[in-house]
Formats: C-alpha cells, sequence, structure tokens
C-alpha cells in the first residue's frame, strides 16, 4: 500500500510538469517547422535573383 502511495505522489508531483513541456514541445515543433519553410523560401528568392 505504500509503494502505491509513493507512486500516486510521483505521477502527481511530475504528472503536469511533464504534460506542459511535452505541450510546449509540440507547439514549438509546428513554430519550427514555419520557420524553416521561411528560411527555405527567403534562400529560393535570393538565389532567384542572383540568377
Amino acid at each position: 500500500m505504500e509503494t502505491y502511495t509513493t507512486l500516486v505522489n510521483i505521477i502527481g508531483n511530475f504528472g503536469f510538469p511533464i504534460f506542459v513541456a511535452l505541450y510546449l514541445f509540440i507547439r514549438f515543433e509546428k513554430k519550427l517547422e514555419k520557420l524553416e519553410k521561411a528560411i527555405v523560401e527567403l534562400g529560393n528568392n535570393i538565389r532567384g535573383e542572383k540568377k
């Protein structure tokens, strides 16, 4: 019974921070993908102007 209580406390203490970290990681990943596309497009535009 003591092990169960300890396990519940660990999940309660670390579950929320892990959830927040995963949520932020997913949001930043989407923004990084958009930034990557913009950088590639900018590079293509610069190469197109030099030709």
